[in-house]
């Protein structure tokens, strides 16, 4: 555990990205505290955040999440649990690893309870500290607030892709949109680059065809799609089948989705809304933010959106160029927002 870094040296190329994190994305005032939790891989742009928040004036605990044992770990360390309830404001800026999905949920069930402002920057890099972390959040914002004031109230949402992708989504007025432009706020916590609005499905139907990239340890071993998309038949959103070209990934996605009896059920349906990015990178952090459609398999953040159901699971998939209506009036076309 460190507290303060004032006195490590930080890389110029991080400090745009970790100045938006501190000051536009999570607003961090003199008073407050706040907890940084990092890794081995990614403990650069933990300095430079922690840097950041030490420019504010405000107090800044890292944790390293070696030091307290071998990963993956099945729990997040108690002491990183107790630290974080105590806090105003939190990041985690680390990778992720097999079988720790559980861990973070641990941590952002703190988040919630306490209100904490907290970034969410799951297998962070370089590339995107340099690229989808420097974008104009307050336009982020404004775009997402747009998309999500027809969202909110809308009853259906179409899909198409020229890729073959065709789906609907039907929405419930009992279940709640969620936008996380970037701007965070207590109400909800958001990745970093942040950038869509989302909620869970009454019900979807459809192809679904990833040629972007799958989530969780999953995109760091397949990356960009592009040339092995995977074909996903969903049916009162639920998984039918699964196919792709390369058996290894289908295998593996087609079992992840199987861990318990509600990892095959749409959780999330999500419009990304970062304008900044126009390409897929092979990353779910940025990709899923690229303007145009992802959904997710398992858990819907049932604490926000308020779905009755839960999964121990959660694998967003992201395609590409879409075009979307809301309730019948057009909102993009190939990966273009029209309004």
């Amino acid at each position: 555990m460190n507290i303060g870094t004032t006195d490590v040296m930080v890389d110029e190329d991080l400090i745009e990205g970790a100045y938006n994190a501190v000051n536009v994305c999570l607003r961090v005032k003199p008073h407050e505290k706040v907890t940084v939790i990092t890794d081995e891989r990614t403990h650069d742009i933990a300095d430079a955040i922690c840097s950041e928040v030490a420019k504010v004036g405000a107090r800044c605990t890292k944790f390293l999440l070696e030091d307290f044992a071998p990963r993956p770990h099945t729990d997040m360390p108690q002491p990183i649990l107790d630290d974080l309830a105590t806090s105003q404001v939190s990041v985690y800026a680390a990778w992720g690893q097999t079988g720790e999905l559980r861990t973070r949920m641990q941590m952002t069930r703190v988040v919630t309870d306490h209100r904490i402002r907290h970034g969410h920057m799951i297998n962070i890099n370089r590339q995107i500290m340099t690229d989808g972390m420097r974008a104009d959040f307050t336009k982020v914002d404004e775009i997402s607030t747009r998309i999500w004031n027809l969202a909110r109230i809308a009853r259906t949402v179409v899909c198409k892709s020229p890729f073959g992708t065709n789906i609907t989504a039907d929405l419930s007025p009992k279940l709640k949109w969620l936008k996380t432009s970037g701007i965070i706020s207590p109400d909800k916590w958001g990745n970093l680059p942040g950038g869509e609005i989302f909620t869970s499905p009454a019900k979807l139907n459809g192809t679904f065809i990833v040629d972007g990239v799958v989530g969780d340890y999953l995109c760091a071993k397949y990356g960009d799609l592009n040339d092995t998309p995977v074909s996903i038949e969903i049916k009162d959103s639920r998984m039918v089948s699964a196919r792709c070209d390369n058996k290894e990934l289908e295998r593996e996605f087609w079992e992840y989705c199987h861990t318990d009896k509600n990892s095959d059920r749409v959780g999330e349906f999500a419009i990304g809304t970062n304008i900044q990015l126009k390409h897929v990178i092979g990353h779910i952090l940025q990709d899923e933010k690229i303007p145009g459609v992802h959904i997710a398999f398992g858990h819907p953040y049932s604490e926000h959106t308020g779905a009755d159901w839960s999964s121990s699971t959660h694998i967003d998939v992201v395609g590409t160029k879409f075009d979307i209506w809301i309730d019948g009036q057009k909102i993009m076309e190939r990966g273009e927002f029209l309004i």
